[in-house]
């Protein structure tokens, strides 16, 4: 079976199961500052999670593309990757423990979906603790689906709990995982007592506590399930492969690096590794750089990931004696391996070639930089009698030019030094400890404080987005938006400069609209029906799909400044936003603007 197989049965086991297909949405979080990317199914759908309603129903599925960077420094191995794809399903207050335990089980072995050896799956629940009680519900309907007792393990909060934060939703949870290891596991083998051999491939989650503080959780009136099966694990085992890097998802893109490379993969264990990094990172960056949302090489936030990803990729090339800009080529097998499934790669192709390239030219030129500035430190190290260079200094070196350790030692044995590589390793982990800090929790929670004032920054973004198209005209586009409690930027498509005129127009209008106090109204319709009455719709979303509509204007029909397709959250009308001020306008990438901006005052918000 295909990924795209994969993909599609997936969707078409849990629509027979009365779920709507939904959209999966950009990479770039758009309201969430507390994760640089989209790094579960579950991001887009934090609004529903907590309690909104889904233009869609009450249960849900889809596919949606992740960057998790967390674990970057495994990628190489066999089944860590920086981008994959997530395919989830969602039960928003309907079902629990019962169908979602079943569903999973069905469409796992049943010969008419997945067919796998029912001998190969061992599961984890929640062994319980001072605060919860050990899931045995969970368990039992493992069970009564047919999985034996020794094939059950009871593992503690840090393995099968999940939480959005140190407060809100939370809940056990129960995961799945497949053998492979040689032959059949032994009897009374399962997670919990052969962890090596055995591969998670799905993670379904029971949000069924508030946590009110550290010691006491209430039950929630409203139980959710949350859903997520790694797709290229699960492709893996499906093709009895040993390596997610072995499936077709990856191997056109190994053939085009070892073309470029001149050598055959496996060949060099070491070398292989290198293989693996720049298939993985090179797919990441182009996911990233072909999203929705436009994010491109920079010196912060996502940027600064991609940038890193983009770096790592091309350092890697030159150990395999890559020596011409080469990202660009594996860009386009990429692009044409997954544009059916996502097409807004195909869509973007010359922006992520043309951005790619620079980046890639870039680089080399810091490696010009770095190794000049080596030859600048040099008469200062000579004085050193140990002939050693401090992991200090090579981190800097590194941190500051790009300038990789492998590089600095190269240089330093040629005039005799040595470098201090556990110095080198301390100071990278200081820097990626505070660096990990923005994607705390990411990976088992995601679900960001939505505040009243994070809600009109994001009413006043729609302001924002019709102001820019009146002034300037209908060339603009928005490319994303970040928000947080003390400011929004936002990214649109334009090719200069605004002038000082423009800036304060468009201020002006925003702030027009807000003083007018006009209505925001949601209305639920199909993407063909919003976009027949004028909606702007970033997305390109799933066919008669059910979506939300915002307007804001006295009539949703006839008389509206602005209308778009969004997931919200809202004010209910424009004077609760307060006044609105551009602090600066500037470039955000080639053919891309973008506009910081605050809000201050405004009206408090109504049973927020």
């Amino acid at each position: 079976m295909t990924a795209n197989e994969l993909r599609s049965k997936y969707i078409e086991f849990f629509k027979s199961k009365n779920h709507a297909e939904i959209s999966g949405q950009s990479l770039i979080p758009e309201n969430d500052p507390s994760v640089l990317f989209t790094t579960a199914g579950m991001h887009p759908l934090v609004p529903y999670l907590l309690g909104e309603k889904h233009p869609s129903g009450t249960r849900l599925t889809d596919y949606q593309k992740c960057i998790r960077t967390g674990d970057i420094d495994e990628v190489g191995d066999p089944s860590h990757l920086t981008c994959f794809e997530m395919l989830g399903n969602w039960s928003l207050g309907d079902y629990f423990k019962k169908e979602s335990i079943a569903y999973s089980y069905e469409f796992l072995t049943s010969k008419d979906w997945l067919g796998l050896d029912p001998r190969k799956i061992s599961v984890t629940v929640f062994a319980g603790d001072e605060n919860a009680p050990r899931d045995e519900e969970a368990a039992s309907y493992w069970k009564e689906n047919g999985m034996p007792e020794d094939k059950i393990a009871y593992l503690p909060a840090s393995d099968n709990w999940w939480a959005a934060g140190p407060t809100g939703p939370c809940g056990p949870d129960t995961e799945i995982f497949y053998w492979v290891g040689e032959g059949l596991p032994a009897v009374g083998s399962n997670k919990g007592t052969e962890p090596q051999n055995w591969m998670e491939i799905w993670n379904n989650v029971f949000m069924q506590y508030n946590r009110v503080d550290e010691k006491t959780l209430v039950p929630l009136p409203k139980k959710n399930v949350d859903t997520g099966m790694g797709l290229e694990r699960a492709n893996c085992i499906l093709q009895g492969k040993t390596s997610v890097y072995l499936t077709e998802v990856f191997q056109p893109i190994i053939a085009k690096i070892e073309e470029l490379a001149g050598y055959k993969y496996g060949s060099d264990e070491e070398k292989d590794k290198s293989v693996r990094i720049i298939a993985d990172h090179s797919r990441a960056s182009v996911f990233i750089l072909g999203d929705q949302r436009g994010v491109t090489p920079d010196r912060v936030g996502a940027g600064y990931v991609l940038r890193r990803l983009i770096r790592r990729a091309v350092r890697h090339g030159m150990k395999l004696g890559i020596e011409k800009d080469f990202l660009a080529d594996i860009a386009v097998v990429v692009i044409e391996n997954f544009k059916n499934a996502y097409s807004e790669l195909e869509q973007n192709k010359d922006k992520v070639c043309k951005e790619l390239t620079a980046e890639e030219a870039k680089f080399r030129q810091t490696l010009k930089k770095g190794e000049a500035e080596f030859q600048k430190l040099l008469p200062n190290l000579m004085k050193n009698p140990k002939k050693i260079i401090s992991g200090k200094v090579a981190y800097n070196l590194y941190e500051t030019y790009g300038y990789p350790l492998e590089l600095t030692q190269e240089l330093g044995a040629e005039n005799g030094f040595t470098v201090d590589v556990e110095g080198f390793k301390e100071a990278e982990r200081k820097h990626q400890e505070a660096s990990k800090t923005a994607e705390a929790g990411a990976a088992k929670g995601g679900l960001a404080e939505q505040s009243d004032v994070t809600t009109k920054y994001h009413t006043a973004t729609h302001l924002l987005q019709q102001a820019l198209v009146n002034v300037l005209g209908d060339q603009v586009a928005q490319k994303g938006s970040n928000i947080n409690n003390e400011r929004m930027r936002f990214d649109f498509t334009f090719e200069r400069p605004m002038t000082k005129e423009e800036i304060q127009q468009v201020q002006d209008i925003v702030n027009q609209k807000i003083k007018e106090d006009l209505p925001v109204t949601m209305e639920v319709m199909t993407l063909d029906q919003a976009k027949a009455e004028g909606a702007r719709a970033l997305f390109a979303n799933k066919y008669g799909e059910q979506v939300k509509v915002y307007t804001i204007g006295r009539d949703a029909k006839t008389d509206w400044f602005s209308k778009e397709v969004c997931g919200g959250p809202h004010v209910q009308h424009t004077l609760q936003i307060g006044d609105f001020k551009i602090e600066k306008e500037q470039s955000s990438s080639a053919g891309v603007r973008r506009i910081r901006a605050t809000i201050s005052g405004g009206l408090p918000l109504e049973n927020n």
